[in-house]
């Protein structure tokens, strides 16, 4: 049964956890309302949180292709929307002279013939059904993009001068991402849904992990989130995501360990923490305590 015609957020909820990705109850109930109402899910939070895994599982419960628009600073319509293939024009107006045509105004519209359009990831969510489109990391982008973004989101159109308005019958799922290293303008926002992307507790975290890496001994697992979760307390520069404690688990795994110790913990913390500041931080930390509060 496609996603898009679920009778309520629990079906929502149930497809995507065979996919591997679970979600609570308000993340539910909005994938929910954007597939049904078909409006852009605006995802924030920190990094490593979720939120381009859940346009992946998205794309797998929907049996569509992800298609990925990552943004970054000055990034333009011609990077995100569509371009036209120039060495492909060039050979074939060269042909076309060789050939002896003479007509202009034919060798101009053959030019801008569909056929040498190169569609980018907007216009390709435009032109598959049904497809989902993970507009990566938009607070990258600039003023301008967001504005010219606003305008596609708002009609699931473009009018490409040379071909006209080329319009998606059904508009793509979209799922926008945000790290928050600055503010998204509101008028975005207001088109979207949005979620706040929290840390996962205790519980919901080692779930996460258990399915993730299911080959992974359960008391490694527990002793990992638990680990994690401390460090997040920590005032580091970059707390760990969820996608970091799956890193550190896999690699402990790698090495052959059923279960870790703090000496361990400090050896491979090269697996969940990325700055300087953080690890050594994290080395003052009694990981052995924190180990043994958990009573992992």
């Amino acid at each position: 049964m496609p996603i898009t015609r679920m009778d309520g957020p629990e079906q929502v909820r149930a497809r995507l956890e065979e996919t591997g990705y679970l979600v609570d109850e308000g993340l539910a109930v909005t994938c929910y309302l954007a597939l049904r109402l078909h409006r852009p899910l605006f995802c924030e939070g920190d990094a490593g949180v979720g939120k381009t895994a859940l346009a992946s599982a998205l794309a797998e419960a929907l049996d569509a292709p992800l298609i990925r628009l990552q943004c970054h600073e000055g990034i333009d319509a011609s990077q995100a929307l569509y371009d036209w293939d120039f060495p492909r024009q060039l050979l074939h107006l060269r042909a076309a002279e060789a050939a002896g045509v003479k007509d202009a105004d034919r060798l101009e519209s053959e030019l801008y013939d569909r056929r040498f359009l190169v569609a980018r990831p907007l216009l390709q969510a435009l032109q598959r059904q049904p497809s989902v489109l993970l507009v990566d990391e938009i607070d990258r982008a600039d003023d301008e993009f967001e504005a010219f973004l606003l305008e596609l989101l708002s009609e699931y159109a473009v009018t490409i001068p040379e071909l006209g308005t080329l319009r998606a019958e059904v508009p793509p799922v979209v799922v926008l991402t945000s790290n928050r290293t600055r503010e998204v303008h509101d008028a975005l926002k207001r088109r979207c849904l949005y979620h706040w992307f929290e840390h996962p507790g205790f519980a919901r975290e080692l779930a996460i992990v258990r399915r993730r890496l299911p080959e992974v001994s359960a008391r490694l697992a527990e002793q990992v989130t638990a680990l994690v979760q401390a460090l997040r307390g920590a005032d580091l520069v970059k707390p760990p995501g969820v996608a970091e404690t799956i890193d550190w688990a896999e690699a402990l795994d790698a090495l052959g360990a059923t279960e870790v110790d703090a000496e361990l913990a400090v050896a491979t913390l090269g697996s969940v923490l990325k700055y300087r500041e953080d690890m050594d931080r994290a080395r003052g930390l009694d990981l052995a305590a924190v180990l043994a509060a958990r009573g992992v």
